[in-house]
């Protein structure tokens, strides 16, 4: 989830409703906010920045502002598991820790059969001799 907020120039309410469009359309997008005063769009959701303003740039001259988090109270918690599986990882022994290495690489580089390629015959060839066919053209 990402909070993208866009500087945005709008002259009227015509481009503020083709812009609202343009971005309620793209793949991703949860929510979308118009500040007119400060000529800004908010968009939140999973979304790149970078074919959204791609996208409005069509319309109007276009400016990303800032890209961040959509929430904030999500990394606390976040924080607080990823330092639980920190823990828990450091308990490991050795041997399972190589044994679950080996295992990811296993399955990574699975032995492949070579199959072998058969080269073509070359057609066999007889030299004939002119003593044997008294009709052959020779050309000398």
């Amino acid at each position: 989830m990402k909070k993208v907020i866009l500087k945005i120039e709008l002259h009227d309410d015509s481009i503020k409703k083709k812009a609202m469009k343009a971005v309620s359309g793209l793949p991703g997008v949860e929510s979308v906010s118009v500040d007119m005063k400060d000529k800004k769009l908010t968009l939140t959701g999973d979304i790149d920045p970078v074919s959204v303003v791609g996208k409005l740039r069509k319309l109007c001259h276009t400016e990303i502002v800032s890209v961040g988090p959509a929430k904030e109270e999500k990394k606390e918690e976040k924080k607080e598991e990823k330092k639980e599986e920190k823990k828990e990882e450091k308990k490991k022994d050795e041997k399972e820790q190589v044994a679950d290495l080996l295992k990811a690489y296993q399955n990574y580089y699975q032995n492949q059969m070579k199959t072998q390629y058969y080269y073509p015959q070359h057609p066999i060839y007889y030299p004939r001799s002119m003593e044997e066919d008294p009709n052959a053209c020779v050309i000398c």
